[in-house]
């Protein structure tokens, strides 16, 4: 079947149910957690399970002149209904081992009694009972459509419990838990069912017509062992006991899975009565819907009732994100020049093409966006952008599964120019693979012309995807957006994050250092960007981090009508900003390795100056910076740098002024210190550059010719090896 099917299919579902599932998860989540709390109270006999009745039997008749009934619950708890030595009636939970009396039977309190009724029947009787019947039916079809998704998504059985992208934290952890909580709702949804069907007699049919057959036992030859020396009283659910010493008087006990009479002198078996396997069947699924004979099992299903609520608010927040990028046209296909064709499987692709859409109108182009699956004739058409994404293994997203066969029936009748677009994860291995095959079927078509090669874009990086916009913009003469922060959503659920302190700018100093207090739970090291949203919309500044004492430093430029510098800039001790951090492996400090080059310009020296102070393990490290002039800010630097220098946490710190009376640039520094470079390279040491692009480009370029020249292998190779590490911008 295909994934549409599974996929509306479990939304239908779960629309149709959420609003009883919402009332039976959170009145399951209080029952289950009843059972739980019903195993701690104090009316347990020690080792119960190795108790025979031989053993409790004669105790419990010399303890008591007349007992009338003994039942063991779910808890394991033994009720006696009995008259003591005084004369006194006796109902009580008692001591299996010495027949002391424990406490009183607690009945339920009335509010779990409501909650009970209430989860059974929805207070509707039996119509409530067969609408509770239904729903969980619905769940046990929620939960296979939900299997089949994770199946299709993570690419078989075999792959069931691999890594799951994250792309949103809805999405992410409806996958994780979903996996995860399966088997118990499973359980529950089907045990439910069945309890719903037994409750009307569903499975009754033929054994209401038939007599209930006892079988009587025949005591065979030689001496036989007695019921009260094989019998565990944990497998006994109740036993009746005999109303005189007569032997033609017998015990009635009741077992899991039939019920005998027993001679009280001989304990052999006189007749056995077995229990109908629906009986059986609805005993086990009472157990398993309740978990109230396993304390463990009962916190199980009260966590998958929580998930289920969970699976609800994320399913439908799923679901709305990708109604929000819903496709809106101002023109027809019929009248465009540029159609945009959208394959997405969670509408991130369909969010860049909208902003390209917004753009193309605002610049007077008469243009179309669409899905991959409604592709048709574009009579006016001159251009087609197609941004897809790719499901599965190489599979076309469910909104594009039709487009090959598609674009096979409706062949355009003038020459039209093509560009594709592939988004998807680096972390699968058929990255973009269905952009691929688009492009080799528009290839093979007489009509079409390609534009510019397949471009791809990683984990919806909007700096990837503006690197496909320049080049097309350039060839195509229409001036598009080419800012990141344009295409980048906005993501939920920023942390707060607090100015702990902020140095002064000045005419001569326009760098500041912004000390930052991230919340207890945040992870993050030097290296580590800070992603802001100073005008609380979809434009993003990214900053990189040094951690400082465990807080986060800044080391920001204010420029005139900068968005980002002049936000941080008005920011004094106390503020709250909200703000998110971005992990950047690629840029942390290196691990286990000889030698260590830091290189920046400018405010690239703030994630460095972390990196020195976590420096713990005295790796030789040598930092080169460049600034224009001497300043405040800069002869901190010094003085922080000759402390890390006494600690041995950094060896040199070279520093160049363009600005002064003999200036300098860092690129003058690399080239007065070749040999250094040189051996660092040779020896497996890594360099690390952060700043501006323009200082990372001259850096390569030097080090390139020292390779040259030193007859080594050029400085693409030392980068694809990782030893040469950049985050500049």
């Amino acid at each position: 079947m295909t994934l549409s099917f599974w996929r509306y299919s479990h939304l239908a579902l779960a629309l149709f149910s959420s609003l009883f599932l919402v009332l039976a998860s959170a009145t399951g989540i209080i029952l289950a957690v009843d059972a739980m709390q019903e195993k701690t109270l104090p009316y347990h006999t020690e080792n119960f399970g190795k108790i025979t009745l031989g053993e409790t039997l004669p105790i419990l008749k010399k303890a008591y002149p007349e007992i009338t009934e003994l039942s063991v619950d779910h808890n394991q708890f033994v009720t006696l209904q009995a008259i003591d030595q005084d004369g006194n009636d006796i109902n009580a939970y008692i001591d299996a081992k010495t027949g002391k009396a424990l406490g009183k039977p607690i009945k339920k309190s009335e509010f779990i009694q409501w909650v009970t009724g209430f989860h059974r029947s929805l207070f509707l009787h039996e119509t409530g009972r067969f609408f509770v019947g239904v729903i969980s039916f619905l769940l046990v079809l929620i939960a296979i459509s939900g299997f089949a998704l994770v199946l299709n998504r993570q690419r078989g059985i075999r792959n069931f419990f691999s890594k799951v992208v994250k792309e949103y934290f809805t999405q992410y952890y409806h996958v994780v838990l979903g996996r995860l909580a399966l088997i118990p709702i499973l359980i529950i949804a089907l045990t439910g069912t069945y309890l719903s069907l037994e409750r009307f007699n569903f499975f009754m049919g033929k054994e209401k017509n038939q007599k209930e057959k006892i079988e009587v036992v025949s005591t065979p030859k030689g001496k036989t062992p007695s019921v009260f020396t094989t019998t565990l009283l944990a497998d006994v659910k109740k036993i009746e006991f005999p109303f005189t010493d007569d032997p033609e008087e017998y015990y009635i006990i009741q077992l899991n899975d039939r019920e005998i009479e027993v001679n009280q002198v001989t304990g052999a078996v006189v007749t056995e009565k077995r229990s109908p396997m629906t009986v059986q069947l609805s005993d086990l699924s009472l157990n398993l819907h309740t978990g109230k004979t396993n304390a463990i099992w009962a916190f199980i299903l009260a966590i998958a009732s929580i998930n289920i609520l969970f699976f609800i608010y994320s399913g439908f927040a799923i679901t709305l994100k990708r109604r929000a990028s819903r496709i809106k046209n101002k023109f027809k296909a019929g009248e465009s020049k540029i159609i945009l064709l959208i394959g997405s499987e969670n509408g991130s692709s369909l969010r860049f093409a909208n902003a390209i859409l917004k753009q193309l109108i605002a610049h007077g182009e008469k243009a179309f966006i669409t899905e991959l699956n409604s592709f048709t004739v574009f009579p006016k058409a001159e251009h087609i952008i197609i941004f897809s994404s790719t499901h599965g293994l190489g599979d076309a997203p469910s909104n594009g599964n039709k487009f090959i066969s598609l674009l096979k029936k409706y062949p355009q009748q003038q020459k039209i120019n093509y560009s594709v677009v592939g988004f998807g994860s680096k972390a699968y291995p058929d990255f973009c693979g269905f952009a691929y095959e688009i492009d080799k079927q528009l290839e093979n078509q007489n009509w079409a012309e390609r534009f510019l090669e397949v471009q791809t874009v990683n984990d919806k990086s909007a700096a990837e995807f503006v690197e496909w916009i320049k080049l097309w913009s350039t060839k195509n003469e229409i001036p598009l957006s080419t800012t990141p922060s344009l295409y980048n959503h906005v993501p939920q659920g920023l942390q707060k994050i607090m100015v702990l302190d902020k140095t002064l700018v000045s005419e001569n100093e326009p760098t500041f250092i912004l000390t930052l207090r991230a919340n207890l739970r945040s992870r993050f090291n030097s290296g580590d960007l800070l992603a802001i949203y100073p005008a609380d919309d979809t434009r993003e500044r990214l900053y990189s981090i040094g951690k400082h004492t465990g807080n986060i430093q800044l080391v920001v430029k204010l420029h005139q009508h900068g968005l980002g510098s002049e936000f941080l800039n008005s920011l004094v001790p106390g503020n709250i900003i909200k703000a998110r951090i971005i992990n950047n492996k690629a840029f942390h400090f290196p691990q286990k390795v000889s030698k260590i080059a830091l290189i920046s310009n400018g405010t690239g020296i703030a994630p460095f100056l972390g990196m020195i102070e976590q420096n713990k393990a005295k790796t030789e490290t040598h930092l080169y910076a460049g600034f224009r002039m001497e300043t405040e800010t800069v002869s901190e630097y010094k003085k922080f740098t000759s402390e890390m220098i006494q600690k041995q946490k950094l060896q040199s710190f070279h520093l160049a002024l363009s600005r002064e009376a003999e200036h300098f640039y860092v690129m003058d520094l690399i080239k007065r210190d070749a040999d250094f470079f040189i051996d660092l390279l040779l020896q497996g040491g890594v360099i690390m550059i952060c700043g501006s692009l323009a200082m990372q480009k001259d850096v390569e370029a030097i080090l390139d010719k020292l390779c040259l020249a030193g007859e080594m292998k050029s400085i693409s190779y030392y980068k694809d090896n990782g030893q040469l590490l950049s985050d500049c911008y």
